[in-house]
Protein backbone atom coordinates (compact mmCIF):
# COMPACT_ATOMS: atom_id res chain seq x y z
CA UNK A 1 0.00 0.00 0.00
CA UNK A 2 1.41 3.40 -0.98
CA UNK A 3 1.03 6.28 1.46
CA UNK A 4 0.38 9.73 0.15
CA UNK A 5 1.73 12.97 1.59
CA UNK A 6 -0.18 14.03 4.73
CA UNK A 7 -1.64 10.55 5.37
CA UNK A 8 -1.93 10.10 9.16
CA UNK A 9 0.45 7.55 10.65
CA UNK A 10 -1.38 5.51 13.30
CA UNK A 11 1.57 3.78 14.99
CA UNK A 12 5.20 4.78 15.70
CA UNK A 13 6.47 1.98 13.43
CA UNK A 14 4.50 3.50 10.55
CA UNK A 15 7.11 6.29 10.33
CA UNK A 16 10.06 4.17 9.05
CA UNK A 17 7.69 2.15 6.85
CA UNK A 18 6.42 5.37 5.27
CA UNK A 19 10.03 6.58 4.88
CA UNK A 20 10.85 3.44 2.87
CA UNK A 21 7.67 3.80 0.77
CA UNK A 22 8.47 7.45 -0.04
CA UNK A 23 12.07 6.48 -0.88
CA UNK A 24 10.84 3.84 -3.31
CA UNK A 25 8.64 6.48 -5.01
CA UNK A 26 11.58 8.95 -5.14
CA UNK A 27 9.34 11.31 -3.21
CA UNK A 28 11.24 13.91 -1.15
CA UNK A 29 7.95 15.61 -0.22
CA UNK A 30 6.70 12.32 1.19
CA UNK A 31 9.89 11.95 3.23
CA UNK A 32 9.74 15.56 4.45
CA UNK A 33 6.10 15.14 5.47
CA UNK A 34 7.19 12.53 8.03
CA UNK A 35 9.07 15.20 10.00
CA UNK A 36 8.00 18.08 12.22
CA UNK A 37 8.74 21.56 10.85
CA UNK A 38 11.72 21.96 13.21
CA UNK A 39 12.92 18.33 13.06
CA UNK A 40 16.56 17.27 13.13
CA UNK A 41 18.15 14.66 10.83
CA UNK A 42 21.72 13.31 10.93
CA UNK A 43 22.77 11.17 7.98
CA UNK A 44 25.32 8.32 7.89
CA UNK A 45 28.28 10.68 7.39
CA UNK A 46 27.21 13.13 10.07
CA UNK A 47 25.59 15.75 7.83
CA UNK A 48 23.01 17.45 10.03
CA UNK A 49 19.80 19.10 8.81
CA UNK A 50 17.78 21.28 11.18
CA UNK A 51 14.29 21.56 9.68
CA UNK A 52 11.80 19.92 7.33
CA UNK A 53 12.81 22.12 4.39
CA UNK A 54 16.50 21.15 4.61
CA UNK A 55 15.57 17.48 5.14
CA UNK A 56 13.46 17.65 1.98
CA UNK A 57 16.19 19.41 -0.02
CA UNK A 58 18.84 16.87 1.05
CA UNK A 59 16.63 13.92 0.13
CA UNK A 60 15.59 15.49 -3.20
CA UNK A 61 19.28 15.71 -4.12
CA UNK A 62 20.10 12.25 -2.76
CA UNK A 63 17.18 10.54 -4.49
CA UNK A 64 18.05 12.09 -7.84
CA UNK A 65 21.85 11.79 -7.75
CA UNK A 66 23.28 9.43 -5.11
CA UNK A 67 20.37 6.98 -4.89
CA UNK A 68 18.57 7.46 -8.23
CA UNK A 69 18.18 3.73 -8.93
CA UNK A 70 18.40 2.43 -5.39
CA UNK A 71 16.02 0.22 -3.48
CA UNK A 72 15.48 0.54 0.26
CA UNK A 73 14.05 -2.34 2.25
CA UNK A 74 12.92 -2.36 5.86
CA UNK A 75 14.21 -5.46 7.66
CA UNK A 76 13.31 -4.97 11.30
CA UNK A 77 11.62 -2.34 13.45
CA UNK A 78 11.55 -2.00 17.22
CA UNK A 79 9.59 0.54 19.22
CA UNK A 80 10.30 1.74 22.75
CA UNK A 81 7.27 3.66 23.94
CA UNK A 82 8.40 6.46 26.30
CA UNK A 83 4.96 7.97 26.90
CA UNK A 84 1.60 7.55 25.20
CA UNK A 85 2.65 10.20 22.68
CA UNK A 86 6.46 9.79 22.41
CA UNK A 87 8.47 6.79 21.21
CA UNK A 88 11.94 5.83 20.05
CA UNK A 89 11.89 3.72 16.90
CA UNK A 90 14.87 1.75 15.58
CA UNK A 91 14.65 0.50 12.02
CA UNK A 92 17.17 -1.76 10.31
CA UNK A 93 17.23 -1.23 6.54
CA UNK A 94 19.08 -2.53 3.50
CA UNK A 95 20.02 -0.20 0.63
CA UNK A 96 20.93 -1.58 -2.80
CA UNK A 97 21.60 0.07 -6.16
CA UNK A 98 23.49 3.15 -4.99
CA UNK A 99 24.84 5.24 -7.90
CA UNK A 100 28.42 4.29 -8.91
CA UNK A 101 31.06 6.88 -8.07
CA UNK A 102 34.77 7.17 -8.86
CA UNK A 103 36.42 3.76 -8.95
CA UNK A 104 33.42 2.06 -7.32
CA UNK A 105 31.57 0.83 -10.38
CA UNK A 106 29.05 -1.33 -8.55
CA UNK A 107 28.43 -0.25 -4.93
CA UNK A 108 27.54 -3.22 -2.75
CA UNK A 109 24.42 -3.34 -0.57
CA UNK A 110 24.56 -1.32 2.65
CA UNK A 111 22.85 -2.02 5.93
CA UNK A 112 21.80 0.90 8.10
CA UNK A 113 20.15 1.41 11.44
CA UNK A 114 17.93 4.46 11.69
CA UNK A 115 17.01 5.81 15.12
CA UNK A 116 13.93 8.03 15.24
CA UNK A 117 12.27 9.95 18.02
CA UNK A 118 8.60 10.24 17.09
CA UNK A 119 5.62 11.92 18.71
CA UNK A 120 1.90 11.70 18.22
CA UNK A 121 0.13 14.91 17.30
CA UNK A 122 -3.19 15.87 15.74
CA UNK A 123 -2.07 14.50 12.35
CA UNK A 124 -0.72 11.19 13.68
CA UNK A 125 2.87 10.19 14.39
CA UNK A 126 5.70 12.36 13.05
CA UNK A 127 9.45 12.35 13.54
CA UNK A 128 11.15 15.04 15.62
CA UNK A 129 14.68 13.66 15.28
CA UNK A 130 16.38 10.97 13.20
CA UNK A 131 19.88 9.58 12.88
CA UNK A 132 20.94 7.06 10.26
CA UNK A 133 24.01 4.88 10.91
CA UNK A 134 25.84 2.56 8.53
CA UNK A 135 26.26 -0.96 9.91
CA UNK A 136 29.67 -2.44 9.18
CA UNK A 137 29.57 -6.12 10.04
CA UNK A 138 32.17 -7.27 12.53
CA UNK A 139 33.51 -3.79 13.29
CA UNK A 140 33.53 -2.10 16.69
CA UNK A 141 34.41 1.51 15.88
CA UNK A 142 36.17 3.80 13.42
CA UNK A 143 39.68 5.29 13.43
CA UNK A 144 41.22 8.03 11.33
CA UNK A 145 44.54 7.02 9.71
CA UNK A 146 47.56 9.25 9.02
CA UNK A 147 46.08 10.31 5.67
CA UNK A 148 42.80 11.37 7.27
CA UNK A 149 40.80 8.37 6.04
CA UNK A 150 38.06 7.02 8.28
CA UNK A 151 38.47 3.25 8.67
CA UNK A 152 36.24 0.73 10.44
CA UNK A 153 38.19 -1.47 12.87
CA UNK A 154 37.70 -4.38 15.23
CA UNK A 155 40.09 -4.19 18.18
CA UNK A 156 39.37 -7.84 19.03
CA UNK A 157 41.05 -9.01 15.82
CA UNK A 158 43.63 -6.21 15.42
CA UNK A 159 46.21 -5.45 18.08
CA UNK A 160 46.28 -1.77 19.02
CA UNK A 161 49.71 -0.24 18.58
CA UNK A 162 51.20 2.40 20.75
Amino acid sequence: MMRMVNTPLDQPEDVPAAFVEAWQRRDPDGIADLFDEDAEFVNVTGLWWHDRRSIRRAHAYGLSVIFADSKLRLRDTRVKQLTDDIAVVHARMVLTGQTPVGEVEAPKPRQTLMSLVVRRGPGGWRCVSAQNTDIIAGMETNVVDADGHLLPVDYRSTSPTG
